[in-house]
């Protein structure tokens, strides 16, 4: 179990003592914000009293009253023999899907297919007939896609073979097919908060105890959490997106890359790195090294982000004996990756720099029109700078997402409240912002989302507990 040392909630609670509150209320506030922004995670224990109101300097009649407001609203549960741990009251956010209207669509973080894909297309079915002879059911890819991925590898410095390849329907399937395969039911897995949202439903199908790690736009990755968290736990399996994280947008630095990578090799954690964003820097930004450069992560890549979302192919690099248990474990679930597609990427990675420039040049024009709109929009906003990936993780200044995005439903606008990316309704502070759709269909969002917001001024704002069912 994670634990928060009082010197270290000292330092997140800032300057808590300025509110006309009184003392109690107004460390309980604090304190309960810090769980629905996530950066005090579900299942950390917090500072015994007596520690915490020594490390204030209040009297400890304070922190026991303080506790007892947040244990009452349900944030804090008594655990025997582990103090007071963090909880969060509600239940876990769901989906809501539209029926029968038209929505402007912004779920999903998705580009426009690349103009060039029907010419790739054709190229692929003139090659399809030279597999004809065979089943079709290949489930480790054919050999020219595993060789054009790794001399992607290759090309980053990171010497790869292609039997460390195997084709996937994607990076959910890739890091579905690696969590059934490396974690045991009731096995500990380390995962980033906020994080990729199906990356927690892999880790929780195949039966695993979440060690959350918090991940912010102002401070990145919390290195203490993160040492604890493997040294403590020495997790069978962790999963990190380094390059451009899904959704605060950071990239790990390499020194934090490797003493992470040491440590999880140490404790026998196995490391899946998602790089599904790697190749999104939008400004001329110096790549870090790749993960498994430092030792020996798994890695996950795939072109749903690149080249379009219809085109369903991913890939895994790994040493070749997880390969090959890969391949033994994979006929459950299904019976591989369709051949046509294979080959259309096949000849889009033979022109992959292409790719990569016309992603950068589009995503910075979408993302300086969207940034540029929301700030002069949302003033009390915090719209933060972004280098890279498709995303802004914006903080709304209140515990509001879910409301925001309810309201913005009936202003026909599909968006996803914060704690879709969290765990047990966190986030409610934040909204996930895409900027990779037209310069129109960003213009009408944040019309939408202008009205939905001005319609919450008119309204009371429900509790976070009673907002957390909606995404």
């Amino acid at each position: 179990m994670p634990s928060l040392s009082a010197r270290q909630l000292d330092v997140l609670l800032g300057d808590w003592r300025s509110s006309p509150l009184p003392a109690y209320s107004a460390l309980a506030d604090r304190i309960r914000l810090l769980m629905l922004d996530g950066r005090i995670v579900t299942g950390t224990r917090v500072p015994a009293e007596r520690d915490l109101a020594t490390h204030l300097g209040v009297s400890r009649t304070t922190v026991t009253a303080a506790y007892a407001e947040l244990r009452d609203a349900g944030y804090l549960e008594s655990v025997r023999g582990s103090g007071s741990v963090a909880r969060l009251p509600g239940r876990a956010p769901v989906t809501i899907e539209p029926e029968g209207e038209e929505f402007l669509d912004f779920s999903k973080a998705a580009m426009p297919a690349l103009p060039w894909l029907t010419d790739a297309a054709s190229r692929a079915v003139e090659d399809l007939p030279a597999y004809l002879g065979d089943s079709g059911f290949d489930l480790i890819g054919i050999p020219p896609l595993r060789e054009a991925i790794a001399e992607l590898y290759r090309r980053r410095g990171l010497p790869t073979s292609p039997d460390q390849i195997m084709v996937t329907i994607g990076a959910q399937h890739a890091i579905a097919l690696l969590s059934r395969t490396l974690i045991g039911r009731g096995d500990s897995a380390l995962l980033e908060v906020p994080t990729y949202p199906h990356a927690v439903e892999a880790m929780r199908g195949a039966g695993a105890r979440i060690l959350p790690v918090s991940v912010t736009v102002e401070d990145g990755w919390d290195e203490a959490g993160l040492e604890q968290a493997i040294r403590r736990s020495s997790p069978a399996m962790g999963y990190l997106m380094p390059d451009f994280h899904n959704p605060t947008g950071r990239t790990m630095p390499a020194s934090l890359r490797e003493r992470t990578a040491q440590l999880a090799e140490r404790h026998g954690t196995r490391l899946i790195v998602d790089e599904t964003m790697a190749s999104m820097a939008i400004d001329e930004v110096e790549p870090e090294p790749p993960f498994a450069a430092f030792g020996n992560a798994v890695t996950v890549g795939s072109v749903g982000k690149t080249v379009w979302g219809g085109i369903r192919v991913g890939w895994i690099r790994a040493e070749p004996a997880l390969i090959q248990r890969l391949f033994r474990n994979r006929h459950a679930g299904d019976l591989g990756t369709p051949i046509i597609e294979q080959l259309v990427v096949t000849h889009l990675l033979a022109d992959y720099d292409r790719i990569v420039e016309t992603r950068r040049r589009q995503l910075r024009a979408g993302r300086d029109h969207m940034l540029g709109l929301l700030r002069s929009q949302f003033p009390e906003w915090k719209v933060p700078d972004v280098a890279g990936g498709l995303t802004a993780w914006v903080n709304l200044g209140a515990p509001v997402s879910s409301q925001l995005t309810l309201a913005a439903r009936a202003e026909g606008l599909l968006i996803t409240a914060g704690p879709r990316f969290g765990l047990d309704g966190a986030f409610e502070r934040y909204l996930r912002v895409p900027f990779s759709y037209s310069p129109d269909e960003m213009d009408r969002a944040v019309a939408a989302l202008s009205r939905a917001w001005g319609s919450l001024a008119r309204t009371p704002i429900a509790q976070p507990e009673e907002l957390s069912v909606v995404v």
